[in-house]
């Protein structure tokens, strides 16, 4: 049943790791089952998530290691502290109701010391009939385990016209280019926030419903103003705005206007239009 419907796992989970993902079928158990990784790590060498159907009505993922992933793994422990930092944000912002456990180590100090690591994750509950069930189960638990690994392996989403900018030598600015587009910066900062405009208040859901997933994401502390990198914590540097709000934050350069400043400048436009 799970096996018709790898269209809608691929894309749930590209949207919200930024890197490409390989699908399969596997057939091997009682119940038929999917492998999931990224495409451009051979299924033996890299990560690899397998869902499968998990009691009466349930899915299982299980996150473990290819047979020849040593090289990844080697690649995965040189990952920076911010890195590491992130992966362990985005499987703590997975549900409890999960059931997340990583065998042998604390799901929020964890980390990937050997090719034996395992994440596992269970959905129970589970309407197998409804694509709807199917999308949760993909957005609460296989994104943020695989996004995880993408930010740990160094997946970076690129524009093509940030080579332009590399090739210019601004390559702060490249750099910042590519975190602030990198969708799992949005994943957790949705899954930490909301998706409420953090300074007028508007849900862009509950306005315009299957229309509203308009909400951005808005580094308080711009990092194209940095002098020097520094580690960045998605809890208390990024924000959800709406369209409206985060254009307008940016019409100051080179410091865009603060939340405070945002609110003052709205409660005086209301206050002359109250005056007539």
């Amino acid at each position: 049943m799970i096996a018709s419907r790898q269209d809608i796992i691929r894309e749930e989970l590209e949207l919200g790791t930024g890197a490409t993902i390989g699908i399969s079928v596997d057939q091997s158990g009682t119940r038929t089952a999917l492998r999931i990784w990224f495409s451009d790590l051979d299924v033996r060498n890299g990560p690899v998530a397998e869902l499968r159907p998990f009691g009466l009505k349930g899915y299982q993922v299980t996150l473990s290691f290819g047979t020849f992933s040593g090289e990844i793994v080697r690649q995965i422990q040189r990952a920076s502290d911010e890195d590491v930092g992130l992966a362990r944000a985005l499987l703590s912002s997975i549900d409890p109701s999960f059931g997340l456990s990583i065998p042998g180590q604390s799901p929020f100090d964890w980390r990937v010391a050997s090719g034996d690591f395992k994440i596992i994750a269970t959905a129970r509950g589970v309407n197998f009939e409804k694509d709807d069930a199917l999308i949760k189960v993909c957005r609460d638990a296989i994104v943020p385990i695989m996004a995880a690994m993408a930010e740990l392996i160094g997946y970076d989403v690129i524009d093509a016209d940030d080579d332009a900018h590399i090739l210019e030598g601004a390559i702060l600015f490249s750099t910042v280019r590519r975190r602030e587009r990198n969708p799992r910066n949005r994943l957790l900062c949705i899954r930490l926030h909301g998706e409420k405009c953090a300074c007028c208040g508007l849900h862009p859901e509950t306005m315009y419903g299957t229309a509203g997933s308009i909400i951005e994401v808005h580094h308080l502390h711009p990092l194209s103003l940095l002098t020097k990198p520094r580690e960045y914590d998605p809890a208390v540097d990024l924000v959800p705005l709406c369209p409206n709000c985060h254009r307008a934050a940016h019409t100051r350069k080179p410091f865009p206007w603060s939340l405070e400043e945002l609110r003052e400048l709205m409660a005086l436009s209301v206050h002359r239009e109250a005056r007539g």
